[in-house]
């Protein structure tokens, strides 16, 4: 169910339109639908993984951003360099709360800015020797690590940095991986594209790095979780389920995650997944070479993880089947209590979200156990097997925007008119000084976890804390003000 019905909401969608230009307009309506859950592909209402309109304020990340910032970076045990100028490593660095466990700057460097420091010369001689001397000082102060990866920043794509000889040359001298990616943040629409680059990066330097090595004792139940960041301690709150109900969890990647790990992947029985955008890849290419299955879940409420838990379990036998339904038992009585408290506060509450990965789909049931609605949603760099998922949990006549401009996202909350927007730094201080309740859901906040049942008690806490602030008594969105003066008049 939805809060404003279809032909209000195309109708919204021509009118936020109006303001660009002829092609600009013809181009982002492509990006800019009404949901219909009746509909097998999204492809048939919305186009995603386009090039941004020139000189629109898109809210899009790089291909930097998606191998360094996502997938490697929370490796812990390993040194991941930004090869170029220092922003971008500085930039990148902690920002996303991947905890991990380990001593930093002995055994885990997830904190840390390794960068080659591009200065003038470097882009008129070249940065390889840089480089290479950069490993030989690493290898020096931080002798416990046990691999590096070589993030391409865009100076070294317009160069031609030999990077790949480099890690060849300083793999053998160390008896350590080197990995090298191809990730200059120009290359691609969005940070999907290094999200490919890093998963084709761990299939062909990492995986097969234990193809032959018969020294692992596997048991029936050995899985691996794959594509949880560990943001705010997601990944440690969902395997707490997945151990209790019975798994043993080989290889956790990339939050709180070791190179180990990564070379275990394909020795597990099963590959959980989730977050399909950055990991689908890899899981896909570990059924096809090493045939091991993969599933997507989601951890978000209560209603999901009850489902979740019983779909990984129908993969395994009774025994399993059996351990999911005793956490299932143990868990609901304090769910019920959760939701009890918080439901009559949050009630009714209308939500917007615009995030990345997976959140504009996966949250959507959390905040339905709460007695929200989302009525719109979308992503900064999904595909359309993304909005296929995603058409599916949401209410007819819900906001589907790709790639909102800032422009668009503005008017659009102003005229829908949400008690809650949930996406990004960049949009969360522009709302809030408009008087919006706000949660960054990139991050959490600095808040979470959000996965898992105990995430759940901590989702909803944070919900009911940020809607029913006082502090919102004291500001005025634009329309209340406008309201306001019409009936002063």
């Amino acid at each position: 169910m939805c809060a404003m019905k279809r032909e209000e909401a195309e109708a919204l969608i021509q009118e936020v339109l109006e303001v660009y230009p002829e092609k600009a307009r013809k181009d982002r309506a492509k990006h800019l639908a009404v949901s219909d859950p009746n509909v097998e592909q999204a492809k048939k209402c919305i186009v995603s993984n386009r090039k941004s309109v020139p000189g629109v304020m898109t809210i899009r990340g790089c291909a930097y951003a998606g191998s360094k910032g996502v997938v490697w970076g929370p490796i812990k045990d390993m040194v991941h360099i930004s090869h170029g100028p220092v922003g971008c490593g500085q930039y990148s660095r902690a920002g996303r709360r991947n905890y991990y466990t380990g001593h930093t700057g002995i055994n885990a460097f997830g904190t840390m800015n390794f960068t080659s420091d591009f200065q003038e010369k470097d882009i008129v001689f070249g940065g390889d020797k840089k480089l290479e001397k950069l490993i030989d000082e690493i290898q020096t102060l931080f002798p416990l690590h046990k691999g590096i990866s070589i993030q391409s920043e865009c100076p070294v794509g317009l160069i031609g940095d030999d990077i790949e000889s480099v890690s060849k040359k300083k793999a053998k001298e160390m008896d350590k991986p080197v990995v090298p990616l191809r990730c200059e943040g120009f290359r691609g629409v969005s940070q999907s594209l290094g999200h490919h680059i890093a998963n084709d990066a761990i299939r062909d330097w990492v995986l097969p790095n234990r193809d032959d090595d018969s020294s692992f004792e596997s048991t029936p139940y050995d899985i691996a979780l794959t594509g949880d960041y560990n943001i705010g301690g997601d990944a440690w709150a969902s395997r707490i389920l997945l151990e209790e109900m019975g798994l043993r969890v080989v290889a956790q990647w990339s939050g709180d995650g070791t190179i180990s790990e990564l070379e275990l992947a394909p020795k597990a029985k099963v590959n959980l997944l989730h977050c399909y955008r950055s990991m689908n890849y890899l899981a896909r290419h570990m059924e096809e070479k090493y045939g091991v299955p993969w599933m997507e879940y989601n951890f978000f409420g209560p209603t999901k993880i009850a489902e979740s838990l019983r779909k990984i379990a129908a993969l395994f036998d009774e025994k399993i089947q059996e351990g999911a339904e005793r956490v299932i038992a143990k868990y609901t009585p304090q769910m019920n209590a959760i939701i009890e408290k918080y439901r009559p506060r949050l009630e009714g509450k209308k939500v917007m979200l615009y995030v990345g990965g997976l959140r504009p789909r996966h949250v959507v049931g959390a905040y339905e156990d709460l007695g929200m609605e989302v009525v719109g949603a979308g992503y900064e760099f999904a595909h359309n097997d993304d909005y296929d998922r995603t058409i599916k949990d949401l209410g007819e006549g819900t906001l589907l925007y790709d790639d909102v401009t800032g422009y668009e996202l503005e008017e659009f909350v102003k005229r829908v008119r949400p008690d809650l927007v949930g996406s990004g730094i960049k949009e969360k201080y522009i709302f809030q000084k408009m008087g919006i309740p706000f949660r960054q859901m990139h991050s959490w906040d600095y808040s979470g976890p959000y996965h898992g049942y105990d995430g759940f008690a901590i989702f909803a806490r944070d919900m009911d804390m940020t809607l029913n602030n006082p502090c919102w008594d004291k500001l005025q969105a634009p329309w209340k003000k406008a309201e306001a003066a019409a009936k002063a008049a």
